[in-house]
C-alpha cells in the first residue's frame, strides 16, 4: 500500500469514529514521514466535495484541516451531484461522483456503471476531444435526472 493510501486510510478511520476529523498538516506529515504537500494531495484527491466531503482549512501556526463527511438523503445527494457537474466534467471526476452516489446508497452500482460507460472515453470518441467534457456533463446530468424521476 502506498503512502497516499495509508494516509487516506488513517483519515477514514478518524471519520468512522466521528463524522468530522480535525487534523494538523505538519503532525500528519511527521507521523507518516512525508512532506506536507503529500497531505494536501491526499486531501484534495480523496476527500473532495465530489466524494461527499467538506474540507475547511486554516493556515498558520495553529492551522488545521477539518474534514466533514456530508450526510444527505439520497435525493438531495443526487441533486447536489447534478449541480456539481457544472458545464464540463472529466471522466475521473464523473467516476468519483457516481462512486459517491453508490457508496451513499443513492444509486445502484449497476446504474452507476451504465452511466459511466455512457460517458466514458470510448462512447465519446466520435466527439472532438475539446468538447468531450462538456458533452459528458450534459449526458450525465440528463441520465441522473431521469434516474431520479424513475425512483
Amino acid at each position: 500500500m502506498g503512502i497516499s493510501d495509508t494516509i487516506a486510510e488513517f483519515i477514514n478511520e478518524m471519520l468512522k469514529e466521528d463524522s468530522t476529523a480535525e487534523l494538523q498538516r505538519s503532525e500528519l506529515a511527521n507521523r507518516f514521514n512525508c512532506v506536507p504537500s503529500q497531505i494536501n494531495y491526499v486531501i484534495s484527491t480523496r476527500f473532495s466535495p465530489e466524494r461527499g466531503y467538506i474540507v475547511e482549512s486554516r493556515r498558520g501556526g495553529g492551522g488545521y484541516i477539518r474534514i466533514m463527511r456530508v450526510r444527505q438523503d439520497p435525493k438531495s445527494l443526487m441533486m447536489h451531484t447534478v449541480n456539481a457537474l457544472g458545464e464540463a466534467i472529466d471522466q475521473r471526476s464523473a467516476g468519483a461522483l457516481l462512486s459517491n452516489a453508490v457508496a451513499s446508497g443513492a444509486m445502484s452500482e449497476a446504474a452507476a456503471r451504465l452511466m459511466l460507460s455512457a460517458v466514458g472515453e470510448a462512447a465519446l470518441a466520435p466527439a472532438p476531444q475539446e468538447k468531450r467534457d462538456a458533452l459528458r456533463s450534459a449526458i450525465l446530468k440528463q441520465m441522473i435526472l431521469r434516474y431520479l424521476g424513475s425512483n
